[in-house]
């Protein structure tokens, strides 16, 4: 039987802290590339995507965001470990309640729904936009 492919619902979080911003580290070992990503993960059915946000940021790192301001939304159409993927990203730009956040260099934190261990820290958006640093997905620099 043939698996059917579907079409995820996502919503990713936009922090800054000037020059700036707070992401998530993952490594494709197909393309043997990594990448970075902002935080944020699949909406579930009967919630908003605000709401998902604020569940995604206090399961994945335990942190409150404040100031949460929708951007737009993007459409994400991706191979990862050699598979494709096709999700529909709504967009916040955001802020965190604590300061503490600031101030980190790196967080290892455990992703609930795969239970795998990724790492978020503060990468220079100048990085990003030379190309030194890939960030996905791609349109999401446009928010940059």
């Amino acid at each position: 039987m043939k698996k059917t492919r579907k079409i995820r619902v996502k919503v990713f979080g936009l922090i800054r802290d000037g020059n700036r911003i707070f992401v998530s580290e993952d490594y494709d070992s197909v393309k043997q590339q990594k990448y970075y990503r902002a935080l944020g993960g699949s909406i579930e059915f009967g919630e908003t995507s605000c709401a998902a946000l604020e569940r995604e940021f206090q399961e994945e790192i335990q942190a409150e965001l404040k100031n949460i301001r929708y951007r737009g939304c993007l459409e994400n159409l991706f191979t990862l470990e050699g598979k494709p993927g096709h999700e529909i990203v709504q967009v916040y730009e955001c802020e965190f309640i604590d300061p503490k956040f600031y101030q980190l260099q790196e967080l290892v934190f455990i992703e609930p729904t795969h239970n795998s261990q990724h790492k978020a820290l503060w990468i220079d958006i100048s990085r990003v936009k030379s190309g030194e640093l890939r960030l996905v997905p791609e349109e999401f620099c446009d928010y940059l």
